[in-house]
């Protein structure tokens, strides 16, 4: 076949497939086939490969090893030191002028509170103990800087102790306990260079309100005060501190379900401070109380109240319980007692 006749041939085929590409153009397109897509898939990641950690295991500790912080030491130390000077200043009784009997401080007494006594070098001061009272012993915390020593006045029922005390310098801190048959006596001695109290004796509000006669009545101070009371139902274990005005309460007592403050008698002739009772939230409110001669009846039990009298210089008196009342045994009517 020669070259021309390859032409022919060639020629019609390019024509029949060109024409055949044409035809398809022409279809509708339903007709048409669509075109295959082709869809990417996501390779799975490797895997991760496991780490294995090891716990560190503490070394055990040798005894006596653990410790606490210093810091913290510290503050555990302190905090009972704390609480007891708090304790014994809110039990100190300070000398006062309506306490004063010509050169004698007269306290009332009352247990387990702290009695100040100041002191001099080449003064000596005299402690007078109840009449009829013996005494069982002294202990005083620095015997090698002052001199303690006791004689008697009297004789029979009225024969009565004298607790002498002279310190042999100033600026001298101590204190003293007088122990007898009947009570145990606690003072706070202080010496200065000059200033110096001539006697001490006290008062015993207990015995006057409790004293029964051998019938079994009461008699005296008690017959107008404690009618139809049991003498089991007093308590007098409240702590009078702060500041010393002439108003300040002598003694505070109640029977189970009332509070009794007796003032001096000068308090008639001046204004009466107000009474303040300290909640369980350190809040100080205003309590309900009656005023009865120098009395004054609060109609609730408290473990703290404090009177308060003047503005710019206010003077306060902090009324603190210092052991838990009991229960009355009976309860006590006090309205017809004043």
């Amino acid at each position: 076949m020669n070259r021309f006749t390859r032409l022919a041939v060639v020629v019609p085929v390019c024509s029949l497939v060109l024409s055949g590409c044409a035809g398809m153009s022409l279809l509708p397109s339903f007709m048409r086939q669509a075109p295959v897509e082709a869809h990417a898939l996501a390779a799975p990641a490797p895997a991760q490969l496991i780490q294995v950690a090891q716990t560190v295991q503490p070394v055990p500790l040798s005894p006596g090893q653990l410790q606490p912080p210093p810091k913290r030491a510290h503050h555990a130390r302190l905090r009972p030191r704390l609480r007891v000077d708090r304790a014994n200043h809110a039990a100190l009784q300070e000398p006062t002028s309506a306490g004063y009997i010509n050169a004698i401080q007269v306290y009332p007494y009352s247990e387990g509170v702290l009695y100040r006594l100041y002191a001099a070098p080449q003064e000596v001061s005299d402690i007078a103990l109840q009449p009829g009272e013996n005494l069982t012993a002294i202990s005083a915390g620095a015997t090698t800087r002052c001199i303690v020593g006791d004689t008697t006045s009297g004789s029979g029922s009225g024969r009565q102790v004298h607790i002498l005390v002279k310190p042999f310098t100033a600026d001298l801190r101590t204190n003293l306990v007088i122990t007898t048959d009947r009570r145990s006596y606690h003072l706070q001695l202080e010496s200065t260079d000059r200033t110096y109290m001539a006697a001490v004796s006290w008062t015993y509000p207990q015995d006057g309100l409790v004293s029964l006669k051998a019938d079994g009545t009461f008699s005296g101070q008690a017959a107008s005060v404690a009618s139809g009371f049991s003498p089991d139902d007093l308590h007098f274990r409240y702590a009078i501190s702060g500041d010393n005005p002439s108003w300040k309460p002598l003694r505070a007592f109640d029977d189970g379900t009332h509070v009794y403050i007796e003032f001096p008698a000068a308090i008639a002739q001046g204004e009466a401070p107000p009474l303040f009772v300290r909640g369980a939230d350190g809040a100080s409110n205003l309590v309900n109380y009656r005023v009865r001669g120098n009395y004054y009846i609060v109609d609730q039990l408290f473990d703290t109240a404090e009177l308060r009298l003047g503005q710019d210089h206010q003077q306060v008196v902090r009324i603190k319980r210092t052991q838990e009342t009991r229960t009355a045994q009976a309860s006590a009517n006090t309205s017809g007692f004043w």
